[in-house]
């Protein structure tokens, strides 16, 4: 799907690649592209910044887990006096330091281990979700401020051409080969023209404020941003969807994180059962005790005393706790597995209708550029035969709204293209970018 779904580059860092971004306070004084836009916002965005400081967190237990390996070693000290006999004894002193390693508990710590990894897994699906999502909002905006700048343009183009009918009906009444009422109905329409340009400006701002909120700025700045080709969405542009379900079963983050459940679940499971089972440790303590009674420490007072040895522990009754407790890991599993064939279903029909909205869209702007240009040329045809007195007024103000109209559909249904594509792309968890030319090819 070469220049179709390649549209924003996803790494999970990328949020942190330029620290001095996230602090500015005014939009870049330069044309931006839409990499350029991504880059900025991935900076900047307050929610993905959340969702990688929860994956942090995740990191951080999974390495505390694998303390599970290790031994744990314990170091203590003590002082204090004895009453006796309505007398206080001198002070005694002791230190300990006692050390023990789990040998054998027939597979509970490499179950916890298991989910721990597991639910880092899934901490990092859902933080790649997290700025998939934000990257298609962010590509929503940007397109939307391509399609209001082109609306601009349009209602520009058409208060010029409103302006030359008036001129021209003013002139040819002057001449008296019109009557009064085409400059009326000319003034009229320029009058339309000019309140649908002050209505795109408008709609403008608000594209504009709606991308600058996105990218953390004030939504009063100003922002420049690159137009995208103006040919695309060609038949061998499209993969089938059979293509599509299989890159979505292999890459689309919903889908990764609730396996990654799953796994965390069965491996809890596994866990609280396996807790019922005895479990084996290698133990070893070493003490000093002074109790002289004058309190002065001596070689001759010094007791040092040890121990070395294996324990094996099994519960035997904890309240029924234990058998609770695997029945509620067991049915957590079930309820784990049952949210992935939702996922999996969900998955397939977002990446089916995704597929199919994009496959409309094509159709639809092929119809607007043909509409687009019969609309042109029917304006074109029309002025000059009324500058010869073979139209009226009022055919020549009909070929100008039918082309304002042409002009509007075909800019959204040019940007609505590039959404749906980006649509695409999200259903299977692949957006990504091309960097180097911001999607132009």
């Amino acid at each position: 799907m070469k220049n179709t779904l390649i549209l924003l580059g996803l790494l999970p860092g990328i949020a942190y690649a330029a620290d001095d971004c996230a602090g500015g306070h005014n939009v870049p004084d330069r044309v931006l592209t839409i990499s350029e836009v991504v880059d900025l916002g991935l900076c900047r965005n307050p929610q993905t910044a959340s969702a990688y400081a929860s994956l942090r967190a995740a990191q951080f237990d999974k390495n505390a887990a694998y303390s599970a390996y290790l031994p744990s070693v314990n170091l203590g000290a003590s002082a204090g006096r004895n009453y006796m006999n309505k007398s206080w004894d001198n002070w005694g002193y002791g230190a300990s330091l006692s050390a023990s390693y789990l040998l054998f508990d027939f597979g509970k710590r490499s179950s916890d281990m298991a989910a721990t990894l597991a639910t880092y897994r899934a901490t990092g699906f859902d933080y790649d979700e997290t700025v998939q999502n934000y990257v298609y909002g962010l590509i929503g905006a940007y397109y939307g401020l391509l399609n209001a700048d082109a609306d601009v343009k349009s209602a520009t183009s058409a208060q010029n051409v409103a302006k030359t009918a008036h001129d021209t009906a003013k002139k040819k009444y002057s001449a008296g080969s019109v009557a009064r009422a085409d400059v009326l109905k000319a003034e009229t329409t320029l009058a339309s023209r000019n309140l649908d340009l002050e209505r795109a400006k408008n709609n403008r701002e608000i594209a504009k404020g709606k991308l600058l909120t996105q990218l953390s700025f004030p939504a009063d700045q100003e922002i420049t941003i690159a137009d995208m080709e103006s040919t695309f969405g060609s038949d061998t542009d499209m993969k089938s969807i059979d293509d599509l379900v299989a890159t979505a079963q292999k890459q689309r983050p919903d889908l990764l994180r609730a396996n990654a459940k799953k796994d965390a679940a069965w491996n809890r499971r596994n866990s609280a059962f396996l807790k019922n089972l005895p479990s084996i440790s290698l133990t070893g303590s070493l003490g000093w005790n002074d109790d002289h009674l004058s309190g002065a420490f001596s070689p001759d007072t010094e007791q040092i005393n040890g121990s070395i040895g294996i324990r094996a522990s099994m519960p035997i009754f904890a309240g029924f706790a234990n058998m609770y407790g695997v029945r509620s890991a067991t049915a957590n599993y079930e309820s784990a597995r049952e949210q992935e064939r939702n996922t999996i279903n969900t998955a397939m029909l977002d990446v089916f209708t995704a597929y199919q909205n994009y496959k409309t869209a094509r159709t639809v702007l092929t119809q607007t550029e043909t509409l687009l240009k019969s609309a042109t040329e029917s304006e074109r045809v029309t002025s000059g035969m009324y500058k010869v007195g073979r139209a009226t007024m009022l055919d020549w103000q009909t070929s100008q709204s039918e082309l304002l109209d042409a002009q509007k559909q075909n800019n959204a249904a040019k940007y609505d293209l590039y959404i749906k594509r980006a649509a695409v792309a999200l259903a299977i968890g692949d957006i990504k970018v091309e960097l180097e030319n911001g999607g132009n090819k």
